[in-house]
């Protein structure tokens, strides 16, 4: 039996992320790309293309 997740978390992450760059690229262009990592990050979790991080698959 597959175990599923919710990913609604991640699109509100997304969307909140969206936000902020949009408020960026209006307000301070510049540092818009100081976003970019939360708004693509969350938006690949929440297409489902990148797994959570477990415990065991940490190396350290």
């Amino acid at each position: 039996m597959e175990e599923t997740t919710s990913r609604g978390k991640y699109w509100v992450w997304f969307v909140i992320w969206l936000a902020i760059i949009i408020g960026l690229m209006i307000w301070a262009r510049q540092w818009f790309w100081l976003a970019l990592p939360g708004v693509l990050t969350y938006f690949v979790k929440a297409m489902g293309l990148m797994d959570d991080n477990k415990k065991e698959d940490q190396f350290y």
